[in-house]
């Protein structure tokens, strides 16, 4: 969970350009949003190289997913998901031994075009996904998606930063975005928010995944 320091401010800013070629940055269990923050320890070769060539051109970082099977080629270019999440570095904390803490702010979904294996690391040719024509929630779309997070509140230790997060004043979009970040679910499942197309469709699948977690936790009361 993020610490204080690391919380989201949520002023609207102006956009950030992002380049159509971009270092990826794949993991196993980490998926990105927009509209979120992700912080991160650089320590292997090949990504504090890509976290110096980025600090000075672009500034933008391509998060994906690794897909099943990874760990038999990681130290390789193993297989990962198509449709990952653009960050943009907003700060650099350099340790010993060239390692670093990034902070990274999500900005896009984007969907990879090819990639290229020219430099330790892997870089790709996306393509952004559209931007939300539409980002506020139908009332009883919301409704429902509170109240089933109001039940996992109750069955889970992240009350007191949910119940912060709830009290602020949000767009439906930064808060669908931080709910299926702060989710207890698989990567799959967090995969399959990310690929949802439009907002309302990332605010009933968490709303069908938050039903499975109160079902398995026994705790299906006021679900609707």
């Amino acid at each position: 969970m993020q610490t204080e320091s690391e919380r989201p401010q949520f002023e609207q800013e102006p956009a950030f350009p992002i380049p159509d070629r971009v270092p990826l940055f794949p993991l196993p269990e980490t998926v990105f949003f927009p509209k979120t923050y992700l912080p991160l320890h650089v320590f292997e070769p090949r990504y504090r190289q890509m976290v110096a060539d980025t600090t000075v051109r672009g500034q933008c970082i391509g998060m994906v997913l690794l897909k099943e099977g990874w760990e038999q080629g990681y130290e390789g270019n193993p297989r990962v998901f198509d449709v990952g999440c653009v960050g943009r570095i907003v700060s650099v904390q350099s340790l010993q031994d060239g390692r670093s803490n990034i902070l990274l702010q999500g900005l896009r979904r984007f969907e990879i075009q090819s990639q290229d294996y020219d430099k330790p690391y892997r870089e790709a040719r996306i393509a952004l996904k559209p931007e939300e024509t539409d980002t506020a929630l139908e009332p009883s779309i919301r409704a429902d998606l509170l109240r089933a997070v109001g039940n996992y509140l109750r069955s889970c230790d992240e009350g007191p930063y949910w119940r912060e997060l709830l009290r602020l004043d949000i767009s439906d979009e930064i808060l669908v975005n931080h709910l299926s970040v702060g989710l207890e679910c698989t990567p799959l499942e967090k995969q399959f928010l990310l690929e949802a197309e439009t907002l309302r469709q990332r605010a009933r699948r968490l709303y069908d995944l938050l039903q499975f977690i109160l079902h398995e936790h026994g705790d299906v009361q006021g679900l609707g």
